[in-house]
Parts: structure tokens; C-alpha cells; sequence
């Protein structure tokens, strides 16, 4: 089973992609939702959250959850913060991204894809056969964020400040897709890309300890050793 990680910085065209890739009926493990969903009333995240970022808890009627926009403008402005709180997130979407892909190897699927906007950041690209990125311009990149409810320049760069450049990750990935031109022209690029990348030796899964998802040593912590 080949393993495609796609990233890109906010703003650059990720979820758009990973969409197209999902018409095609590839399986995607959106790194994004899982958060979203350990967040969320009864998430895996929300006790232990509440506890170091209580300014963040709002309450439903399926009980406390964690207001993302403001947890995110806290984690933003302080690097300490945000390390703390990843150092919570990762594993849980590590363990997420696992059960996907025992998933779609039971299901003996031919391909896969990762999509994980850290995922140069986290060192998430050597748990992948290949890497995938979308690259627009500073220009439209701020053209397109500053249009989304609460957004400000001033997060914005925060945002930027803990990504890695789109041109380093540009340079860093096996393909870039550029989202500047037609959206058209963009999908068929990824598609070729696709064609390539089909042909690459699938390396990534099953991982060393794993045969199509199961644990065959006692050494395996439960969590991939990139």
C-alpha cells in the first residue's frame, strides 16, 4: 500500500485537493477533522485541555468543548503554548492516522493519502512513500485567508511564523501543485502527479512490526518510529 502525504500552508489550496482526491475514491485521513473531532463535546482532548487552557471551554448541550478560534489565538501568540498543546494533539492524531491505515490495508487498498498540514513540520514525511504540497503565492495565499471569519493579518502571521515557508516545503516535497492559475489546471497536474507517483515501491506501510495492520513484536509501542 503506497502512503501520499499532501501538505500545505494555510490558505494554499489543501482541502481542495484532498476533495478531488476523494472524488477519485482515494482514502484520505484528514489530520484537520481528527482534531476537530477530539475537540468537540465528549472528544479525547477535552478534559485534559480544560484543565490547561480553561479560557477555552464552552458548553453545549452534549457538554464542554473547546472553542478552536480561541484556543487557536492563544496558541499562536506563544510558542510555549503552542509546543504544550501539540505535545497533547500529535499523539492522538498518530493513533488516529494508525487505525486508518490498518484500515485500508485490511482493505488491501493500492493507495492512500495523508493529509497532514504539519506534516514537514512534525517529520510526519517519513512515514510516507511520497510527498504531495500545494504552493500559491504570499499574495493570494493572504487574499484567500484574510476572507475567513476572524482572521487577521496579525494572525495570519502568527500562522506563518510556525509553518515552515511554502517555498522550503515547495523544494522539500517530491511534487508541488501549483493553486495560483485555474483551479482545472491545478487538478490535472495532481492528476499526473497521481499517475507518477502509482509507480513508486510501496514502502512506507506495512511498518516494521506490522503486517497489514497487526502487531507482530512486542517492541511496538502502538505509536509509528518514523
Amino acid at each position: 500500500m503506497r502512503v501520499i502525504g499532501l501538505t500545505g500552508s494555510i490558505g494554499m489550496g489543501k482541502s481542495t485537493a484532498a476533495k478531488f482526491l476523494r472524488r477519485l475514491n482515494i482514502p484520505v485521513h484528514d489530520a484537520d477533522r481528527a482534531v476537530h473531532g477530539f475537540l468537540r463535546s465528549g472528544g479525547a482532548a477535552v478534559a485534559v485541555l480544560a484543565k490547561i487552557f480553561p479560557k477555552t471551554v464552552r458548553s453545549s448541550d452534549n457538554g464542554p468543548y473547546i472553542d478552536r478560534k480561541i484556543l487557536g489565538q492563544v496558541v499562536f501568540a506563544d510558542p510555549a503554548q503552542r509546543i504544550r498543546l501539540e505535545s497533547i494533539i500529535h499523539p492522538l492524531v498518530r493513533q488516529s492516522e494508525e487505525n486508518f491505515l490498518r484500515r485500508q490495508a485490511r482493505r488491501r487498498q493500492p493507495l492512500v493519502v495523508l493529509d497532514i498540514p504539519l506534516l514537514f513540520e512534525t517529520g510526519a514525511e517519513r512515514r510516507c512513500d511520497a510527498t504531495v504540497t500545494v504552493v500559491c503565492s504570499d499574495y493570494l495565499q493572504a487574499q484567500r485567508v484574510l476572507r475567513r471569519p476572524g482572521m487577521t493579518l496579525k494572525l495570519l502571521s502568527e500562522i506563518r511564523a510556525a509553518q515552515i515557508p511554502a517555498q522550503k516545503k515547495r523544494r522539500m516535497a517530491d511534487v508541488a501543485i501549483p493553486t495560483g492559475r485555474a483551479l482545472g489546471y491545478s487538478l490535472r497536474v495532481l492528476l499526473r502527479a497521481l499517475q507518477k507517483l502509482r509507480q513508486r515501491p510501496a514502502r512506507s506501510w506495512p511498518r516494521h512490526g506490522h503486517v497489514f495492520g497487526k502487531k507482530t513484536g512486542s517492541s511496538d509501542d502502538g505509536h509509528y518510529r518514523g
